[in-house]
């Protein structure tokens, strides 16, 4: 028996890099999987690929910086599988790179929009969900960047600490009624965001990154879901308002 068999998980950014890789596993451990991005595309190649291992998962377009399309994948959730156990809060994004006096208000409203408040409106109409299932637990992605500063990235920085902090606060207001919220800060993996910020930058800025990691590489998606799933499963019963750092070392130097 898989570590989720019976259990309901809805993950969002579920069509590539960490998510997808999540409910992959997810899925092997027996899940339910309610797979959400705004990438249509490639969340039906994930739904396919779960279908063809024996899964069962259904797909959702949303914005989750949006509170209707939020409201709608949770209510998803509920009609086709009848409840919700897990959710994993994961669609994020980069956004521009530069100073902050360089940064347009454009960029800093929507890097906070889909990273924090998408993260807000999760937890907001997915622990109803939650109570009425008599519990469950919430995983919402933050970053090495919410733990300590990076140049060059002010939006995505306070995003991500902002993700930590709302993480403790609805752990500290759900402990006693069986719900548990932990974040996950990874440190640079190989995900389409990390590629994308390396291609820009050049071989010069990969082989700096990948200097920077004392385990001495860049860390893998599957990785991180590994612990996507320890939080998830029963096996972390007695965690909850905490950051769990999957980043090689990074934060320690």
């Amino acid at each position: 028996m898989g570590k989720l068999e019976g259990k309901v998980a809805l993950i969002t950014g579920a069509a590539s890099g960490i998510g997808r890789a999540t409910a992959l596993l997810f899925a092997q451990e027996g899940a339910k999987l309610v797979a959400v991005d705004i990438d249509e595309t490639k969340g039906q190649q994930v739904i396919e690929e779960i279908s063809g291992m024996g899964g069962k998962a259904v797909f959702v377009r949303a914005d989750v910086s949006k509170p209707e399309d939020v409201k709608a994948m949770v209510q998803t959730a509920v009609e086709t599988y009848g409840r919700l156990d897990v959710l994993f809060n994961n669609a994020g994004i980069m956004g521009e790179q530069g100073p902050i006096v360089d940064q347009t208000v454009k960029n800093w409203n929507r890097v906070l929009a889909i990273n924090l408040t998408g993260v807000f409106l999760g937890m907001k109409y997915g622990i109803p969900a939650m109570l009425k299932g008599g519990g469950g637990s919430i995983i919402n992605t933050s970053s090495a960047a919410g733990l300590v500063g990076f140049a060059g990235i002010c939006a995505y920085c306070a995003s991500k600490g902002g993700v930590i902090q709302l993480t403790k606060g609805v752990a500290l207001e759900y402990a006693q009624q069986g719900i548990r919220v932990n974040a996950i800060c990874p440190g640079t993996c190989l995900t389409p965001m990390a590629e994308g910020l390396m291609a820009a930058g050049g071989e010069e800025v990969r082989k700096y990154l990948e200097a920077q990691q004392p385990i001495g590489r860049f860390g893998h998606p599957e990785e991180v879901a590994q612990m996507a799933l320890f939080l998830a499963s029963d096996e972390s019963s007695f965690c909850t308002g905490a950051p769990f750092i999957v980043d090689g070392g990074n934060v320690a130097w």
